[in-house]
Parts: C-alpha cells; sequence; structure tokens
C-alpha cells in the first residue's frame, strides 16, 4: 500500500496537525535555545530500551518537577515543539523539565508494540505493561536526571491519555500529579473502536493502517477516491477488507474480526481496573469529540465512587478531540463559542493545576468545570453531572413530526421508514474526505444536520419555538421503541439544537455582516449515540431481533452541558446508519458481522413507535421546574 502525508504533529503531547491549521500561529516568549536537548535510550525490567526525549530550562534556579508524556506517535526531534506554537508558554514559565516517551514497539523503542496493551498478570514477575514501563522510567529519570525536585506530573491526550490511566494503576511514588486528557475507556462500549457494539468504520479501518502499517512512522491508507463514502460502499463487506487490502497483517483489523463482540475488549477497558487512584487526576473531555468523548466522563464517573480524598476533577467544554490545545478555542466549524475557551483553560486551569500539586502553589478549582453552551459561560459544580436543582423531563414524539414534554394519547402510532444498506445516510456532507488527514473529520458533530433532514431514511420531530428557556445539564438517555422487519439493526438518535430563522437578525451586532456563515436554521448536533441491536441485552451474547415485535431500546446519549434558548426549537432525529463512520449493519442477524458476506445486506423496514403503550422520548436533565 502506499500512504499519504502525516497526520500529526508530535510535541510534549500529541496534537493534531489540524488543529493547530485552524488558527494563526501564537509568538511564544521563549526560543528553541531557552531548553537544551537530550535523547536518551532508557532501559526497562526486562531490559528493552524506549527513546526518551528531556528537554530542560538553561537557567533554572533550583531544582524543578518532570512533566512526563508517553506515546505511540513520536517524540520530538527539537525543541521548538515546545515553543514554536505558543501553546505551553503557560506551563514553562512555572518551570518544569518535559519529558517525552516513544512507548515499545514505536519509532527507535525497543521491544513490539501492542495496541492498548492489557495490564499484566501480576503473578508473573517477569510481565511489563504500560504501567511498569511508566514506573521504571520514573525510576529511571530520578536517579539520573540532576536537579529534579522528586516530583513527576504525567498528562496526555487521546492515547497518551490513556497511558496516563495506566500508569495510575501501580503509580510509582514520585508520581504527584496526573491529567488524563480525552482517554478512551471501553473500546467496544464507546470512544473510537465501536460504540454499543456498532464498529466505526472509517476511524477503526485507517487507524489500524496508520499505527500498524510501519514502526518507523505514522502512514495513511491511500484511497483511490476523493469521497470515502463512496469507496467504503464499493468495498462492500467488511470481510473485504483482508481479502483486498490488509491480508492478515495489521494485528488490530485481525482482532475486529476474530472477536465481535464484548468478551475480548473488556481486558482493554480502563474502568474496568482502574476503580481508585491515589493521585490526583484531571479528567478533560470535548463536548464535540469526534473520538474519545465518552472516556474522560466514566473514567470520572467511576473514580468518583471511591474519591474520599477529593482527587478526582472534571473539566469540559465544546472542543474537538484535543481542541483544548487549540490556539483559542472559540470557534468550531460555523460555530462560535464566544471567547477564548483554550486559551481560558490552559491559563486558568492546567497550568495552575500542576503548579499546585508539583509546585505547592495554590489550587482553587471546583471539582467539575464546564462551558455551557448556548449561554457560552463557564459553570462550576460541586460534582458532575449535578442533582441538586435537576428535574428529570421526557420529551416524547408526537404526531405531525412533533415532540412535547406531554405523552401521546395514541394507540399503536408509528412512523417509519425504510433502511437500505445499500444506500446509507452519509455522517457528513459528501464528498466525505479521509479520517486522516482531513480536517473535516475535526468538525463534523458541529456540520448543520439539514443535509439528512428531508431524506426518506430519517425521521424528525421537533418543539415548537421555544417560550423560555430550556437548561439541560447532566445525563441524555433516549427511550426508544421500535420494530424492524429484520433480524439485526442499528439505532441511532440525534438531539439537535435548531436555531431561529431570523437568527442572524436577531444577533445583528455580532453577525459577520455576510462575510461568515449564516445560522439561520441552523440544526446543531447536542447529544448523539447509535446502538447495534443485536446487544439490546447483553454485549457479551448477541441475540436476533424478533421481527415486527415492538422493543424497547434505552440509548445512553451521554451527559452534556447546554441551554436550547428561547426562540430555538428542539429536535430529536432517528436513522438506521450512519456511514462511513459506523459500518452497515446487514439487517440479517448473522454470527459474525466481519465474517458477512455481500448477500446478507438486506433491506429492512423501521418503526419507531409514539403511543400509549410504547411512547418514545428523549430524556432530559432540566434545571429548574
Amino acid at each position: 500500500m502506499i500512504f499519504v502525508k502525516r497526520i500529526l504533529l508530535f510535541s510534549l503531547i500529541t496534537i493534531p496537525a489540524s488543529l493547530l491549521a485552524q488558527a494563526p500561529p501564537v509568538q511564544s516568549k521563549y526560543k528553541p535555545e531557552y531548553f537544551t536537548f537530550q535523547e536518551v535510550m532508557i532501559p526497562m525490567r526486562d531490559g528493552v530500551r524506549l527513546q526518551t526525549v528531556i528537554q530542560r530550562p538553561k537557567n533554572a534556579v533550583g531544582p524543578l518537577p518532570m512533566l512526563f508524556a508517553r506515546t505511540p506517535y513520536g517524540v520530538p526531534e527539537d525543541s521548538n515543539s515546545l515553543t514554536e506554537s505558543g501553546l505551553f508558554d503557560d506551563l514553562i514559565a512555572d518551570g518544569y523539565i518535559f519529558v517525552s516517551q516513544n512507548i515499545r514497539g514505536r519509532f527507535k523503542s525497543e521491544g513490539t508494540f501492542i495496541m492498548q496493551r492489557p495490564p499484566r498478570d501480576k503473578n508473573d514477575s517477569k510481565s511489563v505493561d504500560e504501567c511498569t514501563d511508566a514506573y521504571d522510567t520514573i525510576f529511571w529519570l530520578l536517579k539520573n536526571l540532576p536537579d529534579n525536585n522528586g516530583r513527576v506530573g504525567m498528562w496526555g491526550i487521546s492515547y497518551p491519555g490513556w497511558l496516563v490511566t495506566q500508569a495510575l494503576l501501580d503509580p510509582h511514588p514520585a508520581l504527584k500529579a496526573a491529567s488524563e486528557q480525552a482517554s478512551p475507556d471501553d473500546m467496544f462500549i464507546n470512544d473510537d473502536f465501536h460504540h454499543n457494539g456498532a464498529f466505526r468504520l472509517s476511524y477503526g479501518f485507517e487507524y489500524s493502517a496508520l499505527l500498524e502499517s510501519s514502526k518507523e512512522k505514522n502512514t495513511n491508507f491511500d484511497f483511490d477516491q476523493y469521497d470515502t463514502y463512496s469507496w467504503y460502499l464499493g468495498l462492500g463487506a467488511l470481510s473485504n477488507a483482508n481479502q483486498r487490502y490488509f491480508h492478515g497483517k495489521l494485528p488490530t483489523w485481525n482482532d475486529f474480526v476474530e472477536h465481535p463482540n464484548h468478551d475480548f475488549w473488556k481486558q482493554h477497558s480502563v474502568t474496568a481496573y482502574l476503580k481508585h487512584t491515589t493521585v490526583p487526576n484531571l479528567n478533560v473531555a470535548g463536548w464535540y469529540d469526534q473520538e474519545d468523548f465518552v472516556g474522560p466522563t466514566r473514567i470520572y464517573a467511576t473514580l468518583k465512587q471511591t474519591d474520599t480524598d477529593h482527587l478526582n476533577y472534571f473539566v469540559a467544554g465544546p472542543w474537538n478531540h484535543g481542541g483544548w490545545m487549540d490556539k483559542s478555542g472559540r470557534k468550531l466549524g460555523d460555530i462560535d463559542w464566544g471567547s477564548d475557551i483554550s486559551g481560558y483553560y490552559r491559563s486558568h486551569i492546567l497550568a495552575p493545576w500542576f503548579a499546585h500539586w508539583l509546585h505547592d502553589k495554590p489550587l482553587t478549582e471546583p471539582a467539575a468545570l464546564t462551558y455551557q453552551t448556548g449561554t457560552n459561560v463557564w459553570k462550576s459544580y460541586d460534582e458532575w453531572p449535578p442533582r441538586k436543582g435537576i428535574t428529570d423531563k421526557k420529551l416524547y414524539l408526537r404526531s405531525g413530526g412533533k415532540l412535547s414534554f406531554e405523552p401521546s394519547p395514541e394507540q399503536d402510532a408509528f412512523d417509519s421508514y425504510i433502511s437500505d444498506p445499500a444506500n446509507p445516510v452519509p455522517y457528513r456532507n459528501r464528498p466525505i474526505t479521509p479520517t486522516y488527514p482531513a480536517p473535516a473529520w475535526t468538525t463534523w458533530l458541529v456540520q448543520d444536520q439539514r443535509f439528512v433532514e428531508r431524506r426518506p431514511d430519517v425521521l424528525s420531530w421537533q418543539t415548537d419555538s421555544l417560550v423560555e428557556d430550556v437548561t439541560v445539564t447532566g445525563d441524555i438517555i433516549a427511550d426508544l421503541f421500535a420494530s424492524t422487519t429484520g433480524s439485526d439493526g442499528d439505532w441511532i438518535v440525534k438531539l439537535i439544537d435548531v436555531y431561529p430563522e431570523d437568527y442572524q437578525k436577531i444577533n445583528e451586532e455580532d453577525a459577520t455582516k455576510g462575510t461568515g456563515p449564516v445560522l439561520n436554521g441552523y440544526q446543531l448536533m447536542i447529544a448523539d449515540e447509535i446502538l447495534r441491536g443485536r446487544y439490546r441485552n447483553s454485549l457479551e451474547t448477541p441475540a436476533p431481533i424478533t421481527p415486527n415485535q415492538v422493543t424497547e431500546y434505552r440509548i445512553d446519549l451521554h451527559p452534556n452541558d447546554h441551554v436550547f434558548l428561547k426562540g430555538h426549537r428542539i429536535m430529536v432525529q432517528v436513522q438506521s446508519t450512519w456511514f462511513p463512520l459506523y459500518d452497515r449493519n446487514p439487517q440479517k442477524f448473522v454470527d459474525n458481522i466481519y465474517k458477512a458476506i455481500d448477500a446478507d445486506y438486506v433491506k429492512a423496514t423501521q418503526r419507531v413507535y409514539r403511543s400509549k403503550g410504547a411512547a418514545s422520548s428523549v430524556e432530559l436533565p432540566v434545571v429548574g421546574k
């Protein structure tokens, strides 16, 4: 295979190049010569040596703590990575020795790369995992780096964030602070590779090729069509991927094929074994993270249950994947959030966090801090999600495409559509460029949903214009009653904020007077999720759906903090395909969808019920009455 250009800029932590490209460069206060640059090979307990880069301020006064990041994506090649963007100035000002390390089997690091290496068997004294590698590295650094103050902080975004969670399993005593940012949790229930058992096709396919096609570099799959929607449709059944392209050479793709259910993937789940930590941890999430939004929320919620010492903190805002390391974060796609939220995060949240635990500076940060969209203000809470002052209210699907907080009195009422795997609903506007490298992938969650509203295989319901603000803070649940003529099927639910048709006129003072995006009638997704029907009862044991039988599906749309403003409308959309973000369900039950053949894919008629005995709704945690 031939691959195209690299997608990521590698620095102290992994920052997608597309993020840095969204904004003009920042003028850093510091020059590369501010740091010394040293590359070493640090030995692990089994003799494997890991490529590690150390960057130390040349004129530091007194011993300094270390900020340590581990990554599969490549370590810095010089000190420009710290100083060129200006994004690390707040941390540099506080004073740290910056350490970056490639994990086993990546770039110059020795050993074998295993995607999300499972925790070791502690009964085997010779076993190793990412936790032991972090421990051994910290041990070496403390012994061999002069003028360190004996304290270490770890941080990272995405895979490097997951590596932070692994270090927390059995932390070195010198690890005094951590910040997992956008870490995946359970790759079958949420985040990168699956959501509720539905395979994230374009991501899983392209990410496997990215990391496992070459040890020495990150490489992208070379599509021979510009529109990957057409390319993946032409691929046909998932079983064609190995036959035509991978030929059994990518370990992660082979895992997808041979382990279609949750049993295998549980061993990679963070919250299956990280139940408690003695290390303060700042969990960071983005409402519009296209890869790992759910992970930080689940990791925070799990650790909160045993957090008697108040060491577990949560921050979220309307960022995409790693967007808090964008220049300002004020805009995402066409949406303007009203302020420099990324700059605020770095200077008022992240830097003070590490300065407190590693430099003994004061910390006034609340347990949870979120940027509430709609009102576009920072909100602080004693816990996340908050329960004080919250009322769970059901928003019911009604006839005529209406939504109401009152249930329907009708009997046996439903709306229906035909789901055709040969003509799946695109997840964003076509042409759909590759996941990597493509800026469109980073902003698709804020794309105007009007492009699918009138498709015959997408159902939409909406409220009248709101007469007052509706504030939704907490976990959102879809309660869907539906039937299918097939024996399997996917159910996708989207909660949408519909802007007024005269929005631009209302906001004339802030409008860009014709030079920027027109948001009149804009349909902005607030929450969304998919459920693969075969897993409605058990993620370990899939079961066929009884055709034409009304079945209840409860779908977690995850927590959010958003205000549907007066004059806006609330919309709910339901569909059964979302392509090629997710693979197509054959809609006929087969033992293993990854081994299905093209003939297994069939049309199905889907019914979504809105009747008295089967009242489909979305449950909203509403602030106030």
